[in-house]
């Protein structure tokens, strides 16, 4: 079941700050002395910053092997819903939680705010929530001034709201499931570290993500399928398209129907049956092999179709979907006995590139 959640009825009133290091390279944890409050006329543009980041992500739920209240996230958050002032004792707390959880070489230091927002929707009513975003760079930026009846310039550094790294929306909302949890990490380095291991929290296997799931199950697993002969990528990219095309046709996915229809060989149900245990393990709950499919997830899962030909001279060839489509060819592969060399034929009628040689 997808929910409806609205944002642009919030207003960011509150936040903790910090500074969370790294505890092995002996990096400190610095917080806020007090709760900061934030202005009206601060709440718009803080607020956009703030929420900007969790437009079209999918819902996650804290989760434990015995009981949420033994969830030191969950129980933080509970606190902070149940009275305002518990704000800053909490958010300390999440912050030092955070600090005990960065010990690993990879993880960076970072700048931490702990938001409180008000009057977010869920399914149409207005709820509270807690917004948590962590920036691991800093950026510079001028600021023109005037002084003595003058203008200057100078530079200052600071966070780049579309840079920001890490950060979680958690909404008072199923808060005897765990609350719903939405959360991103752009950072590239082990997302492991801030949904599990600071987090802990699953996804929610609703129908957005277990149609997001398959999906790229199914494009991935017949791009690793491919031959190894010299059979074009695009093709493989056809054969992607194909498979999206039992989600497109049907309104319920059914694995074993999937498997009879689609992958057909028991080679093949077998590699992909080992691709979903990888997967599983990898979320840390079984996926469900009969659900209601998500159309909008399976037209998103079309547009990341693309082939990739990498030459071995340092060329790469970049092929959009849709080319599969065409009546008429435009790429032609052949070999020059001259050279030695395999060779590919590109057809086009103008250069559409910003600077055309």
């Amino acid at each position: 079941m997808s929910v409806k959640i609205r944002l642009n009825t919030a207003s960011a009133t509150h936040v903790v700050l910090a500074k969370v290091g790294n505890p092995q390279r002996e990096e400190p944890l610095e917080t806020s002395k007090e709760v900061f409050p934030i202005s009206e006329e601060d709440q718009p543009s803080l607020t956009a910053i703030f929420l900007k980041p969790f437009k079209n992500l999918m819902a996650h739920r804290f989760t434990h092997h015995s009981s949420l209240d033994q969830h030191e996230m969950n129980t933080c958050v509970k606190a902070i819903f149940e009275t305002k002032d518990g704000l800053y004792q909490r958010g300390v707390e999440i912050a030092k939680r955070l600090y005990s959880k960065s010990n690993h070489p990879n993880i960076k230091a970072g700048d931490l705010c702990i938001a409180h927002i008000k009057e977010a929707q869920v399914e149409g009513e207005f709820v509270q929530g807690l917004c948590i975003l962590k920036s691991e760079s800093v950026v510079p930026f001028l600021s023109i001034s005037t002084k003595d009846g003058d203008l200057q310039i100078s530079t200052e550094q600071g966070i780049n709201p579309d840079k920001i790294d890490k950060g979680c929306l958690i909404l008072d909302y199923w808060s005897k499931k765990g609350y719903y949890v939405l959360t991103f990490d752009r950072s590239g380095s082990d997302s492991r570290f801030w949904v599990r291991d600071f987090l802990g929290v699953e996804a929610v296997p609703d129908a957005a993500f277990l149609t997001n799931a398959y999906t790229k199950m199914a494009v991935e697993f017949l791009e690793e399928e491919k031959p190894a002969d010299d059979t074009p990528p695009w093709e493989t990219c056809n054969a992607a398209r194909g498979a999206l095309e039992y989600f497109e046709e049907r309104e319920k996915f059914d694995l074993q129907e999937f498997e009879d229809e689609v992958l057909k060989t028991p080679e093949a149900k077998t590699k992909f049956h080992e691709q979903r245990a990888r997967l599983e393990e990898e979320q840390g709950q079984p996926l469900e092999t009969s659900f209601e499919i998500s159309k909008k997830d399976v037209s998103k899962a079309k547009k990341r179709i693309s082939a990739v030909l990498k030459l071995d001279t340092g060329v790469e060839i970049h092929v959009k979907s849709t080319l599969s489509t065409e009546n008429e060819p435009v790429l032609e592969r052949g070999y020059d006995d001259n050279k030695g060399m395999k060779y590919i034929k590109v057809f086009f009628n103008k250069d559409l590139s910003a600077n055309p040689v």
